[in-house]
């Protein structure tokens, strides 16, 4: 079984090109369009990483990794956060994150970092 992602990310189009890359590479991708459920699914789907936007409806992503940092079940969780927000580094920085994409991005860029915080 390869490697699992989720992708949190309120635009779409977004989370359709991302999955696209994802799966190209080997990854079980499983896609979300909001955090309202995050505890149910990083415990069903049990991450080997995640992808982080900020903006997103019912908790933005630097909230979302604040807690995902303290809780220890998850706190080992590589969080990628990926935004288009021109403050990218300083969300991040803040957040926790353990990396971070500017959208766009490239999808070699993407899959160095999964594996940079994934190692095989």
């Amino acid at each position: 079984m390869g490697v699992k992602i989720i992708i949190y990310d309120d635009d779409k189009d977004i989370l359709f090109v991302t999955f696209t890359i994802l799966k190209r590479y080997g990854y079980e991708v499983l896609c979300r369009e909001n955090c309202s459920q995050l505890v149910t699914d990083l415990e069903s789907f049990q991450p080997q990483l995640i992808l982080m936007d900020n903006w997103m409806p019912d908790m933005n992503g630097v909230q979302a990794i604040q807690y995902i940092k303290t809780q220890d079940a998850f706190k080992n969780i590589p969080v990628i956060f990926f935004s288009a927000n021109a403050s990218v580094e300083d969300l991040a920085v803040e957040a926790g994150a353990d990396g971070l994409l500017k959208k766009p991005f490239d999808a070699k860029d993407l899959q160095t970092m999964i594996t940079k915080l994934v190692p095989a």
